[in-house]
C-alpha cells in the first residue's frame, strides 16, 4: 500500500500502482468525471499514470492553472491532427500551450495557411473531438523515433529528438495522429467541446531568423461553447479598452520613430494624469515619512559594478555611453537603489536616525528586445515610484507592513479591489543565480512571509521569482477584464548594504549594517497608468481626470459668459476647457461624451441672463440649471467621495 496526501491533510492508503483517475472514483464519480490531469509532488502528469510510491496528490480541473494548461496543450495536438487530416503532407514543429489557448507550428510547404481555412479547421477538430479518442502514452527507443519520423519525413522532429537521451522518449497518439511529446494529457479528446482559431503568424523555426519561416497557429479551446463565447465578449471589451487605441483618442502619450522605440512621449493631457498620480502618491508618502531625493539618469559604470547589477544584466543593457576621457564610462540608469546606498553614505548615521526612507520618481532605461515591446505595458524608459528604506535589522518587519499598507491604500484609492500577494524566493536548487549569505536569505524570507501573514494577505509562494539579492513580496491585480498583472513590490535586501559598505553606529557604539528595503506601490507609472486606463476604460476617477468638465457654449455670442464661468471653476481648482468652436451645441455634447468629460456646463441666453448653468453628467444626463457656487459644491462633494486619505 501507498500513502497519498490530499491537498486538505487528509492522508489515504491505497495499492501500489493505484492511477490519479482511480483515487478521483474513489472520492466521487462526478469529479472523477471532471479530472483533466493530476499532480504528483508537484508534478503534472496523466490522470491515468500509475503511482507507486508516497506522495503529495492534487486532482486537476478545468478550475486549476495546470488542469487549463494540459487541456491547451493536448487540444494543440487535435489542431495538429486535424491540420494534418486535411493537409497530409504538413510538417509539425513545436505546440505548446501559452497564457491563453495554444499554438502549433506548422509548415505546409508552398502553400499558405490563411483564414479563410479556419472554420473547415475548427469543423474538423470538434469531429475528431466528438470521437472521444483516448491520448496514449507510450514510451518508444531513439532508433524507432528516428525511424518513424524519417518515414514520415518531418525533418522538425528530428531535429528535435537530437537533443534527446535514448530511454527519455515518449510518444503520444490519438485517434489517427502520432506526436514526440513529454506530455502530459487529458483522458480523451471527448473533453472538448468548443474551438477558435484566433489567427496565424510568422515564426522562425527555434526562434532563428537564418533559419525556415514556419507558420505559427494560434487557437483556443473551452469544456464548454458558452466559455467560448464569453471568452470571444471578452476579448472585443479587451480591444475597446486597449490603452494604445485609448491612450491615441484621449491624447494622452504618443510615440515617435525618431525618438526611439519604447520610449513613450507624454502629452499634455498624459502629463496632468501623470502628475496627479504622483501628487497623490507624495502625499501618502510625506505623511508616511518619506523623505524626497532627485538622482542623475546617468552614473558611471563603477556603481553598477559594486551594485553587482552589471554583472547580472550589463551584456542586456543599453551600451556605454563614452566621454573624451579615455576609459571613462556611463550607463543610463537601468535602477535607482544604488543612487540612493551614495546618498546613505552622504554623511554618518546613527540607530537614532534609521529607519531613513528616500522617495525618488525616478526615471529608468532598460534595453527590450523590439519584439517584447508594447504599448506603456513594455517601455525602454520607465519611471519608478521607487523607494528605499534603511533600517535596523529590529525594524525588518514593522518597515515591511507599513509598506504593505502604502500599498494597498493606492490599490483602494484607485479601485484595484481584486488582489494577491505573490511571495517570490530564491530557487534552492539553483542558488549560483543569487548573491549573499543563506543565513541573510533565510533571515529576509521570514521576515516577508511573516508580515504577509501578520497582515492577513492571500498569497501563493513562487520559487526562483526573487531578484539576485533578495526576496519579494510581489502584488497581482486583476483587473475590470479579469487579467491578472504585476503591479506594487517589495523588497527585503541584505546584500546591496554590504555591497556598499553601508553602516550605522548602534547604541552600544558600535558599527552595524542596515538592512534595505525596496518598495514600490506603482511599479512602473507607465505599466501603472496603461492598466488604469484599461481598467476604467479611459473613465478615470473625478480627481483624477485630466480634464474634468467642458465649458459649452451655445453660440459666439455667450463666450464672455462662458470665460467667466471658466475663471471661477479654474479658481476652485477645477480643470477643464472652453469649446470655442464654431459647431452646434449637439455636436460640442458629442464630442465631450467621446472624451470621457464627466461633467458638461452648457451656457445660452437663459444661463447668462440668470447667473445659471445647464449641468450634463457622464452617464446620468441633464441634472438641470443651477447656480455656480452650486456647482463648484457639487463638484468638490464628487471629488471628496472619490478620494481616499491615506492614515499612517
Amino acid at each position: 500500500m501507498i500513502k497519498i496526501k490530499l491537498p486538505d491533510g487528509n492522508v489515504r492508503e491505497y495499492a501500489q500502482g493505484t492511477t490519479g483517475m482511480d483515487i478521483a472514483l474513489s472520492i466521487s464519480e462526478g469529479l472523477a468525471r471532471n479530472v483533466l490531469a493530476a499532480k504528483v509532488n508537484g508534478k503534472v502528469v496523466d490522470a491515468s499514470l500509475p503511482i507507486n510510491d508516497d506522495c503529495d496528490f492534487q486532482l486537476l480541473t478545468w478550475n486549476d492553472a495546470d488542469g487549463k494548461s494540459t487541456f491547451w496543450h493536448s487540444s494543440a495536438h487535435l489542431l495538429a491532427e486535424a491540420i494534418e487530416a486535411l493537409h497530409p503532407r504538413t510538417k509539425f514543429g513545436i505546440g505548446p500551450a501559452i497564457e491563453t489557448g495554444f499554438y502549433y507550428d506548422i509548415d505546409m510547404g508552398e502553400k499558405a495557411l490563411s483564414a479563410d481555412e479556419f472554420k473547415k479547421i475548427e469543423d474538423k477538430m470538434l469531429e475528431l473531438a466528438r470521437q472521444k479518442n483516448q491520448y496514449q502514452r507510450y514510451e518508444v527507443s531513439k532508433a524507432d523515433a528516428i525511424q518513424y519520423f524519417t518515414e514520415k519525413g518531418d525533418e522538425y522532429k528530428l531535429e528535435l529528438l537530437e537533443g534527446l537521451e535514448d530511454g527519455s522518449i515518449t510518444f503520444y497518439q490519438q485517434g489517427n495522429f502520432t506526436d514526440l511529446c513529454r506530455g502530459p494529457h487529458i483522458p480523451n479528446t471527448g473533453f472538448i467541446k468548443a474551438v477558435k482559431l484566433m489567427s496565424v503568424a510568422g515564426a522562425y523555426w527555434r526562434g532563428d531568423t537564418s533559419r525556415k519561416q514556419m507558420t505559427r497557429v494560434y487557437a483556443v479551446t473551452f469544456p464548454k461553447q458558452k466559455e467560448l463565447e464569453e471568452y470571444l465578449t471578452l476579448l472585443e471589451e479587451a480591444k475597446r479598452r486597449d490603452h494604445r487605441k485609448l491612450g491615441k483618442e484621449l491624447e494622452l502619450f504618443a510615440f515617435s520613430e525618431k525618438v526611439g522605440m519604447g520610449l513613450p512621449l507624454w502629452l499634455p493631457k498624459g502629463t496632468m494624469l501623470r502628475e496627479r498620480l504622483e501628487n497623490f502618491l507624495r502625499r501618502a508618502q510625506v505623511r508616511a515619512g518619506y523623505s524626497p531625493v532627485i538622482t542623475p539618469h546617468i552614473a558611471s559604470k563603477e556603481l553598477y559594478i559594486t551594485s553587482g547589477h552589471y554583472a547580472k544584466y550589463g551584456a542586456d543593457s543599453f551600451q556605454p555611453i563614452l566621454t573624451p576621457d579615455e576609459g571613462e564610462e556611463f550607463f543610463l540608469k537601468p535602477m535607482n537603489c544604488p543612487h540612493h546606498c551614495e546618498i546613505y553614505k552622504t554623511k554618518p548615521r546613527s540607530y537614532r536616525d534609521l529607519p531613513l526612507r528616500l522617495a525618488e520618481f525616478g526615471t529608468v532605461y532598460r534595453y527590450e528586445q523590439s519584439g517584447e515591446l508594447h504599448g506603456l505595458t513594455r517601455v525602454r524608459g520607465f519611471t519608478q515610484d521607487d523607494a528605499h528604506i534603511f533600517c535596523r535589522p529590529d525594524q525588518v518587519e514593522d518597515e515591511f507592513m507599513k509598506v504593505i499598507d502604502l500599498v494597498l491604500y493606492v490599490f483602494k484609492a484607485l479601485g484595484f479591489d481584486n488582489y494577491s500577494a505573490q511571495i517570490s524566493l530564491r530557487d534552492p536548487e539553483n542558488k549560483e543565480k543569487y548573491i549573499g549569505k543563506d543565513e541573510d536569505w533565510d533571515k529576509a524570507e521570514a521576515a516577508i512571509i511573516k508580515s504577509a501573514a501578520a497582515k492577513g494577505l492571500p498569497t501563493v509562494v513562487e520559487l526562483g521569482e526573487a531578484a539576485f539579492y533578495g526576496p519579494k513580496l510581489d502584488f497581482m491585480v486583476k483587473d475590470a477584464l479579469g487579467r491578472k498583472w504585476q503591479l506594487g513590490t517589495i523588497q527585503v535586501d541584505y546584500q546591496l548594504p554590504q555591497r556598499f559598505e553601508l553602516e550605522y553606529t548602534g547604541s552600544d557604539n558600535q558599527k552595524h549594517r542596515p538592512v534595505m528595503i525596496h518598495r514600490a506601490p506603482f511599479g512602473s507609472l507607465e505599466r501603472f497608468v496603461a492598466i488604469l486606463i484599461e481598467n476604467t476604460a479611459g473613465n478615470f476617477p473625478l480627481w483624477l481626470s485630466p480634464e474634468q468638465l467642458a465649458v459649452l457654449p451655445i453660440s459666439e455670442k455667450y463666450e464672455d459668459y462662458a470665460n467667466e464661468i471658466f475663471l471661477r471653476l479654474q479658481e476652485n481648482d477645477l480643470r477643464g476647457y472652453i469649446d470655442h468652436r464654431d459647431e452646434k451645441i449637439g455636436r460640442k455634447i458629442r464630442d465631450a461624451e467621446v472624451n470621457k468629460l464627466p461633467f458638461m456646463l452648457i451656457v445660452g441666453e437663459k444661463e447668462s441672463e440668470q447667473g445659471m448653468v445647464s449641468v450634463r453628467k457622464k452617464g446620468e444626463g441633464d441634472l438641470g440649471m443651477m447656480p455656480i457656487d452650486q456647482f463648484i459644491s457639487l463638484m468638490q462633494g464628487e471629488i471628496n467621495k472619490n478620494i481616499v486619505r491615506f492614515k499612517e
